[in-house]
């Protein structure tokens, strides 16, 4: 949950520090290889292909663990906000929480391919890093009502994805020239040998995606922890603990006076489901469907974080000018043409009308057709991920009363996890009820579409 903040009259007026603003933006920058190397690109196709008996059975279980984490972080989510609203106090909390994401990842190296008896501890070091990766993200945002007056949250909310959209790149980039090496030819992409004597062979490249993504945490959020000041401390943590369950109450029910509002935390809740699940799934989805080796999905994964980038920065500014609801129905409008689109191609056919070629090893990167129109819409997903999220911590902003800006924070927080486990487990469920990994994803395209149907009934007010 969101901690809630008092956004006193001098903090909305006057800008916080720049060295404050850097602090707070490169913790996106810190915590993003997490989602890009790990929830999506390079470690989780790894299990699903390598680790896994089949990518059928590997993209159900990967789906299962993302749910289990999603259920952690819903139940605590209310708790832990409450109590960290009543201390006062961010950072604390972002360090614990890091220091769980560092761990869980760093034990995500002990996954092996064709070992099954890694399987369990792979899947609940995943669990703990998604926690402790979601937590810490969650009360760095907390501070965000702090920094910058509420006319220029969408262009910060927006600058705060696109920095960590290129720090994902950038550990993607890294990983793919330096460390994972084809199996066939023990070289990386750009033809070197892998660093530190990795065995490609093991897999050991795909296996370092886990200690690399803890040692860039700890590295990047350095800043925020030296230039970015914390809300002062409020009492002890005995007292905050009683504090904040005796407020947790009154929080839930003061929502209930304000129904615009909590018609957007169920739209936003939906449609973040949707989302969740479509980057936990859509690397597995490609490894098992087009047999995407980890440098293709590497590759695939660059384009997603440049096109997000820019889609990230452009939203902000759209955010700031034509209104939050805009961005945000827009984006969903191409997420689902985007997954939609998916379900029509696969292994020889495009639309199930035009025959291609077969993908077969050795056939170069990306060689068929059905693999270029998958590229192409994952660019168009990339470009609406990152307003879709930046427009919609805005747009609570804009809709919430001033005075009471720091509660609903920390409700939108639990609206976008308390059923985050929903879209991973109901994909999940149909792949393997029909063994097929498209029907899974066809779950998503409903998600969204119910999720803009509910936002389309909240009222915005233009200025």
């Amino acid at each position: 949950m969101l901690p809630p903040l008092t956004v006193s009259g001098e903090a909305a007026a006057k800008p916080a520090p720049r060295s404050a603003i850097a602090g707070w933006v490169l913790f996106d920058w810190a915590a993003q290889p997490y989602f890009t190397l790990i929830n999506t690109f390079v470690y989780a196709p790894f299990f699903a292909s390598a680790v896994a008996a089949n990518p059928v059975e590997g993209q159900a279980m990967w789906g299962f663990a993302t749910s289990a984490a999603g259920v952690a972080i819903a139940l605590l989510s209310p708790v832990l906000g409450a109590i960290a609203d009543a201390s006062g106090r961010r950072k604390p909390w972002i360090a614990a929480f890091g220091l769980l994401l560092v761990a869980g990842a760093s034990l995500l190296w002990l996954g092996r391919p064709g070992a099954p008896e890694t399987i369990a501890i792979v899947l609940v070091a995943f669990v703990l890093a998604t926690i402790g990766a979601e937590f810490a993200t969650v009360f760095n945002n907390s501070m965000m009502p702090t920094l910058v007056p509420p006319e220029r949250i969408g262009r910060l909310s927006g600058l705060g994805w696109a920095i960590g959209y290129v720090g994902g790149m950038m550990s993607l980039i890294f990983m793919l020239g330096f460390l994972v090496a084809s199996p066939e030819t023990g070289r990386t992409l750009i033809g070197l040998e892998p660093l530190f004597g990795l065995d490609a062979a093991q897999r050991e490249g795909d296996r370092a995606a886990g200690p690399l993504t803890a040692l860039w945490f700890l590295v990047f959020v350095v800043p925020l922890f030296l230039f970015t000041p914390d809300v002062p401390a409020r009492m002890g943590m005995g007292a905050a603990v009683r504090s904040g369950f005796a407020s947790l109450k009154g929080t839930v029910k003061e929502v209930r006076r304000h129904g615009n509002v909590l018609t957007f935390l169920v739209a936003n809740m939906i449609y973040m489901d949707g989302l969740v699940a479509l980057f936990a799934l859509g690397g597995i989805y490609a490894a098992g469907v087009f047999g995407w080796t980890t440098i293709e999905i590497g590759l695939f994964g660059i384009l997603l974080t440049i096109t997000g980038t820019a889609g990230a920065l452009l939203g902000g500014r759209l955010d700031d000018t034509l209104g939050s609801k805009a961005v945000i129905l827009g984006s969903i409008g191409f997420l689902t043409f985007a997954v939609v689109t998916i379900l029509l191609i696969g292994p020889g056919h495009v639309f199930f009308i035009f025959r291609t070629a077969v993908p077969a090893p050795g056939d170069g990167l990306f060689a068929t057709a059905p693999e270029q129109v998958y590229l192409v819409l994952g660019g168009l997903i990339g470009a609406a991920a990152g307003p879709l999220q930046a427009a919609s911590r805005s747009l609570l902003v804009r809709l919430a009363p001033r005075e009471q800006i720091g509660q609903f924070f920390g409700l939108f927080a639990l609206s976008g996890k308390v059923t985050a486990f929903v879209g991973p487990f109901l994909a999940s469920v149909v792949t393997l009820a029909l063994n097929d990994q498209r029907a899974g994803l066809g779950m998503l395209a409903v998600m969204f579409l119910i999720g803009a149907t509910v936002l389309s009934f909240v009222r915005v007010e233009r200025p």
